[in-house]
């Protein structure tokens, strides 16, 4: 790869936003930084791990967030050495961290196979399915969680101030994101976007169909639960509601916002939606239209309408439509001043024709 195919607009402008958010700490307050960034660094995390499976393996999963709250719910149980629920097995916090990973790992592994034969409409109803069942897993088993949930969860010494949280989760933001686009180019990438395409011309080929879709969904389920790592030493407890069929479509949305075939989207979609939960509430006059907290998801969902009737491919597409018209026209007309432009005539080489 040479300098020159480094030096692409996309990666200088990538780049240059990497250096903004890590010098972001000492140009924005304490708050925006701890609560509105870093709460987008972790959903557009998980929503990552959705545009992977939708982008490279045609696959819509509604089971990523319950992959992100499994990490948690692990973490809690084994890292907590007192408390009211949970397994309280006193574990050095990353050994916690590495027993929640490969479970979380192990559950997406299991949950894949078992959806790796299903497709388009089918895997999406399945996947939701995995989140009904992981809510009540939790809420009814009172050993694990119980319906109040793990309390009290303490992050590792190492993330003790909360601007380390938010650099970890850019951290792992920029891993995922690099990661994701390079097992893109990889021959297992290539080959799950020939799955996704034709599945059926794949398998007569040799290749293992539900395989690769199951490696996909472990993979993503392994970002997932790093993210919700993140999430339970951001909130610092979680309960069954957190995974919940409305987080549950909160994640997709985000992806929709953002673009579910753009990575840049997720966390385009996920800083989208933090801000709008965040601030919508403090502009000036909006309870006097009727708009209130409650009405939260009503605003999110008439702008996901707006977006979609402006583009299906969410703010990252509107950009792209955007993109042509912002750039300095040339002119390609002959000059004006050198009269008219000779005619030109069409060679055979342009039209293909070949002589024998």
């Amino acid at each position: 790869m040479t300098a020159r195919d480094l030096l692409t607009r996309n990666n200088v402008l990538g780049t240059a936003l990497v250096a903004v958010l890590l010098l972001l700490p000492n140009l924005a307050t304490a708050y925006f930084v701890n609560f509105v960034m870093t709460q987008t660094l972790i959903l557009g995390l998980a929503a990552a791990t959705v545009v992977f499976l939708a982008r490279y393996g045609g696959m819509t999963s509604l089971a990523q967030f319950l992959l992100f709250g499994i990490a948690g719910f692990m973490f809690g149980n084994a890292a907590q050495e007192t408390g009211a629920r949970g397994l309280n097995l006193g574990w050095h916090p990353w050994a916690a961290v590495a027993f929640a990973l490969v479970v979380t790992a192990a559950a997406a592994f299991v949950l894949g196979a078992l959806a790796s034969r299903t497709t388009g409409l089918y895997f999406l109803m399945l996947t939701m399915v995995y989140a009904v069942i992981g809510y009540y897993v939790f809420a009814q088993i009172v050993e694990i969680s119980g319906p109040g949930g793990l309390t009290s969860i303490q992050r590792p010494d190492l993330l003790g101030p909360p601007v380390r949280l938010y650099y970890a989760g850019l951290g792992l933001s920029v891993l995922a994101y690099l990661g994701f686009r390079a097992v893109g180019r990889t021959g297992f990438g290539l080959t799950l976007q020939g799955v996704r395409d034709d599945p059926v011309r794949m398998a007569s080929l040799g290749y293992n169909v539900p395989l690769h879709r199951t490696l996909a969904f472990t993979l993503a389920g392994f970002v997932a639960g790093a993210g919700g790592l993140l999430n339970v030493w951001w909130n610092g407890q979680i309960d069954p509601a957190s995974i919940a069929i409305g987080p549950t479509l909160i994640l997709l949305i985000i992806a929709v916002i953002g673009g579910i075939s753009s990575f840049e989207g997720a966390w385009l979609g996920a800083f989208v939606y933090v801000l709008v939960f965040t601030y919508l509430r403090d502009l000036p006059l909006i309870d006097r239209i009727g708009i209130t907290e409650a009405r939260f998801n009503t605003v999110i969902g008439v702008i996901v309408l707006l977006i979609m009737m402006l583009s299906p491919e969410g703010l990252t597409g509107i950009a792209r439509r955007l993109r042509p018209a912002l750039r300095p026209r040339t002119r390609t007309g002959p000059d004006p001043a050198a009269g008219q432009a000779p005619a030109t005539r069409t060679t055979e080489k342009e039209l293909g024709v070949t002589r024998s």
